[in-house]
Protein backbone atom coordinates (compact mmCIF):
# COMPACT_ATOMS: atom_id res chain seq x y z
CA UNK A 1 0.00 0.00 0.00
CA UNK A 2 1.59 3.48 -0.41
CA UNK A 3 1.89 5.60 2.13
CA UNK A 4 -0.56 8.19 2.93
CA UNK A 5 1.80 11.36 1.46
CA UNK A 6 2.76 9.77 -1.95
CA UNK A 7 -0.81 8.58 -2.13
CA UNK A 8 -2.07 12.08 -1.48
CA UNK A 9 0.46 13.36 -4.46
CA UNK A 10 -0.44 10.93 -6.44
CA UNK A 11 -4.20 11.80 -6.39
CA UNK A 12 -2.94 15.84 -6.68
CA UNK A 13 -1.06 14.55 -9.60
CA UNK A 14 -4.31 12.93 -11.41
CA UNK A 15 -6.74 15.20 -10.73
CA UNK A 16 -5.80 17.78 -13.67
CA UNK A 17 -6.02 14.65 -15.77
CA UNK A 18 -9.55 13.34 -14.64
CA UNK A 19 -10.69 17.33 -14.71
CA UNK A 20 -9.32 17.38 -17.82
CA UNK A 21 -10.98 14.34 -19.74
CA UNK A 22 -14.29 14.74 -18.36
CA UNK A 23 -14.15 18.70 -19.68
CA UNK A 24 -12.50 17.09 -22.95
CA UNK A 25 -16.09 14.47 -22.79
CA UNK A 26 -18.23 17.82 -22.24
CA UNK A 27 -16.72 19.31 -25.67
CA UNK A 28 -16.87 16.76 -27.48
CA UNK A 29 -20.59 16.60 -26.16
CA UNK A 30 -21.67 19.94 -27.58
CA UNK A 31 -20.15 18.79 -30.84
CA UNK A 32 -22.22 15.73 -31.16
CA UNK A 33 -25.41 17.77 -30.27
CA UNK A 34 -25.13 20.16 -33.33
CA UNK A 35 -23.83 17.85 -35.76
CA UNK A 36 -26.75 15.25 -34.62
CA UNK A 37 -29.23 18.14 -35.01
CA UNK A 38 -27.97 19.15 -38.32
CA UNK A 39 -27.91 16.28 -39.89
CA UNK A 40 -31.38 15.29 -38.37
CA UNK A 41 -32.92 18.77 -39.80
CA UNK A 42 -31.56 18.30 -43.40
CA UNK A 43 -32.66 14.62 -43.37
CA UNK A 44 -35.97 15.44 -42.51
CA UNK A 45 -35.74 18.52 -45.27
CA UNK A 46 -34.74 16.00 -47.81
CA UNK A 47 -37.22 13.44 -47.05
CA UNK A 48 -40.05 16.28 -47.66
CA UNK A 49 -38.30 18.18 -50.16
CA UNK A 50 -41.68 17.62 -52.57
CA UNK A 51 -43.70 18.49 -49.85
CA UNK A 52 -42.10 21.33 -47.97
CA UNK A 53 -41.90 22.93 -52.19
CA UNK A 54 -45.64 22.73 -52.04
CA UNK A 55 -46.15 24.36 -48.88
CA UNK A 56 -42.61 26.21 -47.35
CA UNK A 57 -44.30 27.02 -44.22
CA UNK A 58 -44.37 23.63 -43.32
CA UNK A 59 -40.86 24.10 -42.38
CA UNK A 60 -41.24 25.81 -39.51
CA UNK A 61 -42.78 23.59 -37.62
CA UNK A 62 -39.55 21.11 -38.34
CA UNK A 63 -37.36 23.57 -37.07
CA UNK A 64 -39.39 23.93 -34.00
CA UNK A 65 -39.28 20.16 -32.98
CA UNK A 66 -35.78 19.59 -34.29
CA UNK A 67 -33.70 22.88 -33.96
CA UNK A 68 -35.22 25.31 -31.36
CA UNK A 69 -35.83 23.30 -28.55
CA UNK A 70 -31.27 23.46 -28.26
CA UNK A 71 -31.24 27.68 -28.19
CA UNK A 72 -31.62 29.69 -25.48
CA UNK A 73 -34.11 32.24 -27.26
CA UNK A 74 -34.07 34.23 -23.72
CA UNK A 75 -30.48 34.47 -23.54
CA UNK A 76 -30.37 35.35 -27.32
CA UNK A 77 -32.92 38.17 -27.00
CA UNK A 78 -31.10 39.30 -23.52
CA UNK A 79 -28.30 39.25 -25.23
CA UNK A 80 -28.92 41.45 -28.19
CA UNK A 81 -30.88 43.82 -25.63
CA UNK A 82 -28.12 44.38 -23.18
CA UNK A 83 -28.73 46.75 -20.58
CA UNK A 84 -32.60 47.42 -21.83
CA UNK A 85 -33.26 43.88 -20.68
CA UNK A 86 -33.35 45.26 -17.59
CA UNK A 87 -36.15 47.97 -18.18
CA UNK A 88 -38.47 45.68 -19.73
CA UNK A 89 -41.07 43.98 -17.09
CA UNK A 90 -41.73 40.03 -17.08
CA UNK A 91 -44.53 40.57 -19.84
CA UNK A 92 -42.51 42.79 -22.09
CA UNK A 93 -39.73 40.13 -21.98
CA UNK A 94 -41.99 37.33 -22.79
CA UNK A 95 -43.38 39.43 -25.36
CA UNK A 96 -39.36 40.10 -26.89
CA UNK A 97 -38.21 36.36 -26.46
CA UNK A 98 -41.24 35.32 -28.65
CA UNK A 99 -41.11 38.18 -31.35
CA UNK A 100 -37.79 37.57 -31.71
CA UNK A 101 -37.71 34.19 -32.17
CA UNK A 102 -40.26 34.11 -34.98
CA UNK A 103 -37.56 36.32 -36.49
CA UNK A 104 -34.35 34.09 -35.85
CA UNK A 105 -36.88 30.80 -36.97
CA UNK A 106 -37.77 32.49 -40.14
CA UNK A 107 -34.46 33.35 -41.07
CA UNK A 108 -33.07 30.26 -40.88
CA UNK A 109 -36.13 28.65 -42.80
CA UNK A 110 -35.15 30.99 -45.80
CA UNK A 111 -31.21 29.86 -45.54
CA UNK A 112 -32.68 26.10 -45.08
CA UNK A 113 -34.93 26.24 -48.39
CA UNK A 114 -32.00 27.70 -50.43
CA UNK A 115 -29.69 24.62 -48.73
CA UNK A 116 -28.65 22.24 -51.79
CA UNK A 117 -26.19 20.06 -50.90
CA UNK A 118 -23.32 22.14 -49.45
CA UNK A 119 -21.17 20.03 -47.33
CA UNK A 120 -20.51 20.93 -43.56
CA UNK A 121 -17.60 20.52 -42.04
CA UNK A 122 -16.84 20.13 -37.92
CA UNK A 123 -13.75 21.75 -36.75
CA UNK A 124 -12.28 20.82 -33.53
CA UNK A 125 -14.66 22.22 -30.34
CA UNK A 126 -12.96 25.52 -29.04
CA UNK A 127 -13.45 26.25 -24.64
CA UNK A 128 -15.37 29.39 -24.38
CA UNK A 129 -14.54 32.69 -22.16
CA UNK A 130 -16.65 32.29 -19.56
CA UNK A 131 -17.10 28.49 -17.37
CA UNK A 132 -19.29 25.98 -19.34
CA UNK A 133 -18.88 27.25 -22.20
CA UNK A 134 -17.54 26.12 -25.67
CA UNK A 135 -17.63 27.31 -29.20
CA UNK A 136 -18.98 24.46 -31.70
CA UNK A 137 -16.60 25.57 -35.13
CA UNK A 138 -18.22 24.16 -38.58
CA UNK A 139 -17.07 25.33 -42.22
CA UNK A 140 -20.26 25.28 -44.88
CA UNK A 141 -18.27 24.48 -48.36
CA UNK A 142 -19.34 24.44 -51.88
CA UNK A 143 -17.30 23.68 -54.58
CA UNK A 144 -15.82 27.09 -56.12
CA UNK A 145 -16.45 29.04 -53.39
CA UNK A 146 -14.34 29.66 -49.78
CA UNK A 147 -15.88 28.01 -47.29
CA UNK A 148 -18.02 30.34 -44.63
CA UNK A 149 -17.34 29.80 -41.16
CA UNK A 150 -20.10 28.90 -38.67
CA UNK A 151 -19.44 29.10 -35.08
CA UNK A 152 -22.11 27.74 -32.47
CA UNK A 153 -21.66 29.45 -28.63
CA UNK A 154 -22.77 27.12 -26.40
CA UNK A 155 -23.71 26.97 -23.02
CA UNK A 156 -24.06 24.08 -20.48
CA UNK A 157 -26.02 24.74 -16.97
CA UNK A 158 -26.32 21.54 -16.20
CA UNK A 159 -29.31 20.44 -18.17
CA UNK A 160 -28.06 19.90 -21.76
CA UNK A 161 -26.04 22.28 -24.10
CA UNK A 162 -28.02 25.50 -25.58
CA UNK A 163 -27.26 27.48 -28.09
CA UNK A 164 -26.83 31.65 -26.69
CA UNK A 165 -25.39 32.78 -30.12
CA UNK A 166 -24.16 32.24 -33.73
CA UNK A 167 -21.08 33.82 -35.28
CA UNK A 168 -21.62 33.59 -39.08
CA UNK A 169 -18.33 35.07 -41.22
CA UNK A 170 -17.17 36.14 -37.76
CA UNK A 171 -20.19 38.52 -37.44
CA UNK A 172 -21.92 37.91 -34.35
CA UNK A 173 -25.96 36.99 -34.46
CA UNK A 174 -26.65 38.65 -31.06
CA UNK A 175 -24.13 41.66 -31.62
CA UNK A 176 -25.89 42.01 -35.12
CA UNK A 177 -28.99 43.32 -33.44
CA UNK A 178 -27.40 44.71 -30.76
CA UNK A 179 -27.46 48.84 -31.69
CA UNK A 180 -30.57 48.24 -34.04
CA UNK A 181 -32.43 46.82 -30.86
CA UNK A 182 -31.12 49.84 -28.59
CA UNK A 183 -31.87 52.39 -31.25
CA UNK A 184 -35.37 51.25 -31.07
CA UNK A 185 -35.81 51.35 -27.48
CA UNK A 186 -34.23 54.90 -27.39
CA UNK A 187 -36.85 56.32 -29.58
CA UNK A 188 -39.86 54.25 -28.88
CA UNK A 189 -39.20 52.39 -25.46
CA UNK A 190 -39.86 48.34 -24.67
CA UNK A 191 -42.87 48.52 -26.49
CA UNK A 192 -41.49 50.45 -29.77
CA UNK A 193 -39.54 47.24 -30.20
CA UNK A 194 -42.13 45.04 -29.13
CA UNK A 195 -43.99 46.63 -31.98
CA UNK A 196 -41.16 46.74 -34.34
CA UNK A 197 -40.63 43.02 -33.93
CA UNK A 198 -44.44 42.20 -34.55
CA UNK A 199 -44.49 44.46 -37.71
CA UNK A 200 -40.97 42.48 -38.71
CA UNK A 201 -42.93 38.98 -38.47
CA UNK A 202 -46.63 40.11 -40.05
CA UNK A 203 -44.03 41.70 -43.29
CA UNK A 204 -41.86 38.67 -43.18
CA UNK A 205 -38.56 40.56 -42.53
CA UNK A 206 -35.41 39.33 -41.21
Amino acid sequence: MLPRRRFLLLILLLAPLAWSSTLLAAQDEATALVKRTSERMLETLQARRAEVDRNPSLIYGMIESIVAPHFDFERITQGALGQYWRQANPAQQRQLVDGFKQVLVRTYARSLLSYSGQEIRYLPVKPGSRPSTVTVSTEVREAGSSPIPVDYRMYNSGGGWKVYDVVINNASLVGNYRSSFANEVRQGGVDGLIGKLSDMNRKGQG
